[in-house]
């Protein structure tokens, strides 16, 4: 910067904050009465419906009359499927109140694909709670995480479908942040492809931003390789992150066979060490996750039960998982439940 200039680093980088905040709150204001303009004419459309059943009848053509007349008024914006998308925004959201404005149209419009009101539900709150950009809700939809969620323990209830609908996933302890199965599509490696623990996690690390989206709500990255020393002995942790919710390290060893008790047991090797070592008293005790190709039930519940530590086995897959399958576990679940109620 030239010396004889008044204007200063300082002056410059005050006035971009300043316009900065200025822009994100006229975008906010411009959303929110988008969205509200939106629900009015979706309303609008309702009510016009409902006064003559003929005109219900007809609602389709109704619907391309309106599109042509107002593209021609107001320009885009209003095509035939976005006038629909009003029309069921109004019918799904019939309390304005319900709508939240930190949410742009685009994510409504993906969330009116989902038919079910709980599940649509634990998605806007996760949205919410998590600041998901359209594209995450995207991905988050299509590799079915609610239905993972569920699955996660193997023992969910109507009780946990209601605490999801009405919270998101709140984590409160550590099995909440645990997913079954995790979802790397994101890798792009076929499924049949025999890959190495080392190359797994180089891509995993490469896609970090992508891996910390499918972890979950709270994760920090602390680094891969973290070497622990016992002895004359050096061992040597996959993944550590830190989730900043739990306030707890989280240890990851990779695995790219099926759950084996050896695994188990150094895994509860590494968490003593963490516990004595690293952590400090602000820490709550770390947490272990051992990511494979595949694990026997019966055998997992034998090797992780009766651990002090918190360790937990997920298997992981490179394709998106078929949502029809998953949904149908989460109803056999439920089935179960009931029929012990």
């Amino acid at each position: 910067m030239d010396n004889n200039s008044l204007m200063t680093n300082e002056m410059l980088a005050q006035i971009k904050q300043v316009m900065g905040q200025a822009r994100s709150n006229v975008a906010k204001v411009v959303n929110n009465e988008l969205i509200t303009a939106y629900w009015n004419i979706g309303r609008i459309i309702v009510e016009h419906e409902q006064e003559n059943s003929e005109r219900a009848t007809y609602g389709k053509q109704t619907l391309k009359e309106l599109s042509k007349v107002l593209t021609e008024e107001f320009g885009k914006g209003f095509s035939v499927s976005n006038i629909y998308n009003m029309r069921l925004f109004y019918l799904t959201y019939q309390k304005f109140q319900t709508v939240s404005g930190k949410l742009s149209w685009s994510h409504y419009c993906e969330l009116l694909l989902i038919s079910e009101d709980d599940k649509r539900s634990f998605y806007e709150k996760e949205c919410i709670n998590a600041g998901w950009s359209v594209r995450e809700l995207k991905r988050q939809m299509e590799t079915s995480l609610y239905e993972r969620l569920l699955l996660s323990s193997g023992t969910e209830n109507k009780e946990r479908v209601l605490e999801l609908a009405l919270n998101g996933n709140e984590i409160t302890k550590p099995s909440d942040i645990i997913k079954d199965p995790y979802v790397f599509e994101f890798l792009g490696i076929p499924e049949d492809k025999p890959v190495l623990e080392s190359d797994l996690e180089k891509a995993l690390v490469e896609h970090i931003e992508k891996f910390l989206l499918e972890l979950g709500k709270g994760f920090m990255f602390v680094g891969t390789q973290q070497r622990i020393t016992l002895g004359n002995e050096h061992y040597y942790v996959d993944m550590v992150f830190y989730n900043k919710i739990l306030h707890s390290y989280v240890l990851i060893e990779l695995k790219t066979k099926k759950l084996m008790p050896a695994a188990v047991g150094q895994l509860n090797m590494y968490l003593n060490y963490y516990a004595e070592e690293v952590n400090e008293e602000s820490d709550n005790p770390p947490i272990g996750i051992i990511l494979c190709t595949d694990r026997d039930f019966l055998g997992a519940e034998y090797a992780l039960g009766g651990l002090n530590n918190n360790i937990f086995a997920s298997k992981y897959t490179y394709v998106i998982p078929d949502k029809e399958e998953l949904i149908a576990q989460v109803e056999a679940v439920l089935e179960k439940w009931n029929d012990k109620k």
